[in-house]
C-alpha cells in the first residue's frame, strides 16, 4: 500500500477534494463552540490563553478574529460571563468563564455529540 504521507499536504487535502473541504467547515463551525465551553468547564480564562489553547486542536483552525466574536455571542446569550483586570504591564486583560446556563449547554451539547458518535459507531461496516 502506497504511503498517505507527502510533504506540506494534510491527510484532509488528499481525502476527498472540495466537498470534504465544506463538510470540515460546517463540521469545525459547530466543534469551536463546543470547545470553547468545554476549556471554560474547569476555570476561568484569560481570552489569549483560549486561542492558544484551542489552536493545539489539531484541524479546529482557530485564530483570535474568529474566536473573539464567538466569546461575545456566548456572552449575549448569557452562556459566558466576563470580569476585566487591570495589569501593570498593559492594557485589562478580559477573563472569561461559563454560567451556570452555559453548563447546562455545554453538559447538552456533549450527550448530543456522544449519541451521535454512538450511533455512527453502531452503523454496519461496508464488507468488501
Amino acid at each position: 500500500m502506497a504511503s498517505l504521507a507527502s510533504p506540506g499536504i494534510s491527510y484532509y487535502d488528499r481525502a476527498v477534494g472540495d466537498d470534504f473541504d465544506n463538510w470540515m467547515v460546517q463540521l469545525r463551525k459547530g466543534f469551536l463552540e463546543l470547545s470553547v465551553l468545554a476549556a471554560l468547564a474547569g476555570r476561568e480564562r484569560y481570552g489569549f490563553d483560549l486561542v492558544k489553547s484551542l489552536a493545539a486542536i489539531p484541524g479546529l483552525g482557530v485564530g483570535a478574529g474568529t474566536l473573539y466574536p464567538l466569546l461575545s455571542r456566548l456572552r449575549l446569550q448569557g452562556l459566558v460571563r466576563t470580569r476585566l483586570e487591570e495589569t501593570s504591564s498593559g492594557p485589562a486583560r478580559k477573563y472569561y468563564a461559563l454560567t451556570p446556563g452555559g453548563r447546562r449547554r455545554l453538559a447538552a451539547m456533549r450527550s448530543h455529540l456522544a449519541s451521535l458518535v454512538d450511533g455512527l459507531d453502531r452503523l454496519p461496516e461496508e464488507e468488501e
